[in-house]
């Protein structure tokens, strides 16, 4: 069975910790002391209804406020799909938690009230779903009971986000009016819809195809860790552990290592303890070469001719994440999968509007929030691809070294 990850995003009250609760409820994946402690808790317990919300929004803070601030993962499945969520928050000084969630989501559901329509939060969070190039639009256009299920309010928004998605080059995107409050369009169809022809929300997500977004082309197995027994049995035994992010790996393939850029054979693959003949993303397994080279953690095992950029000058899309601003000049961790090396900022060329997408060349500084174009020059050569070409090997971020806190998160161009 596979898994889908998902992001939902959108602003301040747009129903998105309601909706996922209405899934999660309607789908009959909450376990029934869930049941009992959310119903405790509901405001509305008094008419006799129970706050969804309350299954996502876990922070004190959060259920204060009745807004959602960290980003928030559930777990839930059907017997079609496995499902991982990540409940973004939708206050502007929380963006770097909604980019800490979408970078590894599948799809993400975008909220639009259908009483404000489209709004500045809407086109921020469509603008980081283009950068990071989410493979899977859904816009969600929620409280359609606020409006009597209008038709003509849902046509009308769903022109003005056309407009938004044609500007951002969005992959297909799909439009589903609901209400996440009465259950309308999420699990089940809804006569108040009955105009609507599409499919609800949970057979739309049970039904996306996520197989081919998998590359199967150019093939990158990052070395997390070497294997060496030194026992009597396995006294010779060198094994190179980690995952297959991409492609797939045969028994007797010619690789290279980078960045040493060394040659040699796959000897041996073993997935779950056996041996077998090949193995493809996104498996783990364990890689055996016939020559002994001096491989380590952070290395990268590429066959064929698809080989990444080794380079130590890296121009990346920086999205920065730290409350004290960025300047040129500073150094940090620079990670990309399981290599690390120290880096240091050369320029920062220009900074991007999130919200009419205008360049804003050499910026005074750079904030919490900002997404800017920049240089960044490595200590040793790092093997990357375009995060455009392959989003697994061209996503990085940047760690202070002396907190250890990631401090921005890097699409390499």
């Amino acid at each position: 069975m596979d898994i889908l990850r998902f992001i939902t995003a959108g602003s301040v009250d747009d129903g998105k910790s309601t909706l996922i609760g209405r899934l999660l409820y309607d789908s009959k994946s909450i376990m029934i002391d869930q049941l009992e402690a959310i119903e405790k808790q509901s405001k509305n317990r008094e008419e006799g209804e129970i706050d969804l919300a309350l299954l996502t929004d876990g922070l004190r803070a959060e259920r204060e406020q009745g807004i959602t601030i960290d980003v928030a993962y559930k777990y839930f499945s059907t017997p079609k799909r496995k499902f991982i969520i990540a409940d973004a928050p939708g206050h502007i000084q929380y963006t770097r938690n909604m980019v800490t969630g979408a970078s590894n989501a599948d799809l993400i559901i975008i909220l639009i009230d259908a009483r404000h329509g489209v709004v500045e939060q809407t086109r921020r969070h469509s603008i980081i779903a283009s950068l990071l190039k989410i493979p899977h639009v859904v816009v969600a256009i929620n409280k359609m009971d606020m409006v009597n299920y209008s038709q003509d309010v849902f046509n009308n928004i769903v022109i003005d986000y056309s407009t938004v998605a044609k500007s951002l080059g969005l992959p297909q995107v799909t439009y589903i009016p609901m209400s996440a409050l009465n259950g309308d369009n999420i699990v089940d169809k809804s006569d108040k819809l009955s105009w609507f022809d599409g499919e609800t929300l949970l057979n739309f997500l049970e039904n996306v195809e996520v197989q081919n977004d998998v590359n199967l082309t150019n093939a990158r197995f990052p070395v997390q860790y070497v294997i060496r027994p030194q026992t009597e049995e396995l006294h010779d035994y060198r094994g190179y552990a980690g995952k297959i992010i991409s492609g797939i790996y045969r028994k007797g393939d010619t690789v290279t290592i980078l960045p040493a850029g060394l040659q040699s054979k796959i000897a041996s693959i073993e997935l779950g303890g056996k041996e077998v003949k090949e193995a493809f993303a996104p498996q783990s397994v364990i890689l055996q070469l016939e020559d002994d080279i001096d491989i380590s953690r952070g290395d990268i095992i590429v066959p064929g001719n698809h080989l990444p950029k080794v380079e130590q000058e890296l121009d990346v899309l920086l999205c920065w994440m730290d409350s004290k601003p960025l300047t040129e000049g500073s150094r940090y961790l620079v990670q990309l999968n399981s290599k690390t090396v120290k880096g240091i900022v050369k320029e920062i060329e220009y900074k991007l509007d999130v919200n009419s997408l205008e360049k804003q060349f050499a910026p005074e500084k750079v904030s919490l929030n900002d997404v800017v174009k920049a240089k960044i020059r490595t200590a040793s050569p790092l093997p990357f691809d375009s995060y455009g070409d392959l989003r697994v090997n061209g996503g990085a971020i940047l760690i202070d070294e002396t907190s250890n806190v990631t401090v921005g998160a890097c699409m390499i161009q």
